[in-house]
């Protein structure tokens, strides 16, 4: 099936085009369909797999066939869990509406409110926005949601986990009763089913893959390493494998910055984003991280969601996730859109169970490949995690690294091909099939 067999209107598969698209990944293949429809869609769909174009070209597409003449009101509202994830949905609308005469807007917190007042006031037709953020200005009255046609609620599970559970039934009061709505979620949990119920009406089901798998082009990697020593270990496998843009997981904001600061002083271009960072700083960081200034961002799991990076070649988890699902999350920023990728995690002792669990969620064993000069000291005991990691702060030892960095650098000989032991550099190339705008 190609883009031009799906109905879509002219400017919009000439938008297709211009990003040199052919070819609908299978999420939009089932979604476009019933979203130009009319009818409502609850979707399961993991992150990479162009889902959001699932959506925003069959809207546009709606707009354009249905064309309203007098003020402009809104007329669809998507509501995203992050700032970064809500910036780039509005980001594809505009890319895949740039030759139709609709205006979008995206509103979110940490920046200020008057700029968005005054897009507001000139007339939008599309807003992208985080709950609170426009809770905030329907409370000022500065938004009007009385002509919503479609509302789409994008990783829906996220913003469960990040309690907008009553903003979101908050803003349901605020838009029209008869409207289609679009659920977008990764998991398909209780409470999701929940959610769907109270404002879904007779809805469509799809899924894109298998709930909680791993991307196949992923290549994924265990270095069992001490606690102590997976920073040096980190700076290690970054400068002797010639890693060049890496996403690096932490549990904790403050490990993002100790790690970051400890990539800094070792030479290497880091910086961390998390909810402590102004949105300035975070959407600086992402830029340049994108454009290669930066060879490694640092991120918890709130900040990285949504991310979009295309051909992201290495994700690394500096510290495993305490809740395996979202492992599958992390290693799905690379191996996208047929790219290959290299996912490596860093284990101690304190994370053997964790490891255990993902294994489990995965039905298969991680490869564990040996750094030599960083075996594990059989001598230390596994130790409770902590809600804090390397770097932390009141000079508390943490999962993760000791206060200050500590460790010698490992002084091991080089693996055959100039390189350590351990996962050689991914292939590279690109795979235009199907919009990556996700």
């Amino acid at each position: 099936m190609k883009f031009t067999e799906l109905g879509l209107v002219p400017e919009i598969i000439r938008s297709i085009a211009d990003q040199g698209y052919e070819t609908p990944t299978p999420i939009q293949a089932q979604a476009i369909p019933i979203v130009l429809s009319g009818r409502d869609l609850m979707a399961c769909a993991q992150t990479g797999t162009g889902k959001t174009a699932g959506f925003t070209l069959p809207i546009l597409n709606r707009l354009a066939a249905t064309r309203v003449t007098g003020p402009r009101k809104i007329r669809v509202l998507i509501l995203t869990p992050t700032r970064e994830l809500a910036a780039q949905v509005e980001e594809s609308v505009r890319t895949y509406g740039a030759h139709l005469p609709f205006k979008s807007l995206v509103i979110f917190g940490g920046v200020g409110m008057n700029p968005q007042i005054s897009a507001l006031k000139h007339g939008v037709d599309i807003l992208v926005a985080t709950p609170g953020r426009l809770l905030d200005h329907a409370q000022q009255r500065n938004v009007d949601l009385s002509g919503v046609e479609v509302l789409v609620l994008d990783e829906a599970d996220r913003m469960l986990d990040m309690g907008f559970i009553h903003d979101i039934k908050r803003v349901i009061a605020l838009v029209p009763k008869k409207r289609q709505n679009l659920l977008f979620s990764a998991t398909f949990s209780d409470e999701i089913r929940t959610l769907a119920s109270t404002f879904l009406t007779h809805p469509e089901y799809v899924e894109s893959e298998r709930r909680n798998t791993a991307p196949e082009l992923v290549k994924q990697y265990v270095y069992k390493v001490d606690r102590e020593r997976k920073r040096d270990l980190l700076v290690e496998l970054i400068r002797d494998n010639g890693w060049y843009q890496v996403l690096v997981f932490t549990r904790t904001k403050w490990g993002a910055n100790g790690l970051a600061d400890k990539l800094l002083k070792a030479g290497i271009e880091a910086d961390a984003i998390h909810g402590n960072k102004s949105q300035n700083a975070r959407t600086r960081a992402l830029a340049n991280f994108k454009s290669g200034k930066l060879h490694v961002l640092v991120a918890t799991d709130i900040a990285a969601r949504g991310l979009d990076i295309d051909e992201l070649p290495y994700v690394v988890n500096f510290e495993l996730p305490n809740i395996a699902e979202d492992y599958v999350h992390r290693i799905g920023r690379t191996g996208r859109a047929g790219s290959a990728g290299a996912a490596v995690s860093l284990v101690c002792i304190d994370e053997h169970k964790l490891l255990h669990d993902i294994e489990r969620l995965l039905k298969k064993q991680i490869e564990v490949v040996a750094y030599p000069g960083y075996e594990p000291d059989p001598g230390i005991r596994a130790e409770p995690i902590l809600m804090r990691s390397a770097g932390t702060r009141g000079g508390q030892r943490a999962p993760g690294g000791r206060p200050g960095g500590g460790g010698s650098r490992g002084n091991s000989p080089k693996a055959p091909g100039g390189h350590r032991s351990g996962p050689a550099k991914p292939g590279g190339g690109s795979h235009r099939s199907g919009t990556r705008h996700h």
